[in-house]
């Protein structure tokens, strides 16, 4: 079996399109967080993390579709994402979004590692896979930080 440029830019999108997912997964998590916050929580919840990830989940969208659209490949839907509610309170789901972070820059990651954006893609999507990658890179520090302040 023959490995050609077009299977390997499937593939991209295909890791892309996956790790999408996950920050949106995170997105519903933290969102739902908020809801159980008080003001003052909240608002630190926004600006340290909610931001960053709703950020990250942009560009990666938007790396997907000019990826896809510069060598001619269907562009993907990214349908807003339910979290699968498994805590009940805001440290709970914040947990669960910092597990999504961390699937999404895993693959993200084991793309860059696997050589294929450079093999089959060009620099923006390098640029991009690093952009997101950076702008999740801090979460989970962030994310412990503010768990600390919880309740106080």
């Amino acid at each position: 079996m023959s490995y050609t440029t077009a299977d390997g830019r499937r593939q991209v999108l295909d890791a892309l399109a996956a790790a999408a997912d996950q920050i949106g997964v995170a997105v519903a998590y933290l969102g739902e967080a908020y809801e159980q916050l008080d003001e003052y929580a909240a608002e630190r919840l926004e600006q340290q993390l909610f931001r960053p990830v709703q950020l990250a989940y942009g560009r990666a969208r938007r790396v997907h579709s000019e990826f896809a659209g510069r060598h001619g490949l269907p562009t993907r839907t990214f349908d807003a994402q339910h979290p699968h509610v498994r805590a009940n309170d805001a440290r709970g789901l914040i947990d669960s979004a910092v597990e999504a972070v961390a699937r999404a820059d895993g693959g993200l990651g084991g793309l860059q590692d696997s050589m294929l954006p450079i093999e089959v893609g060009d620099a923006e999507l390098r640029a991009g896979l690093e952009g997101v990658r950076v702008l999740l890179g801090e979460v989970g520090d962030r994310a412990r930080r503010l768990e600390r302040t919880l309740g106080r």
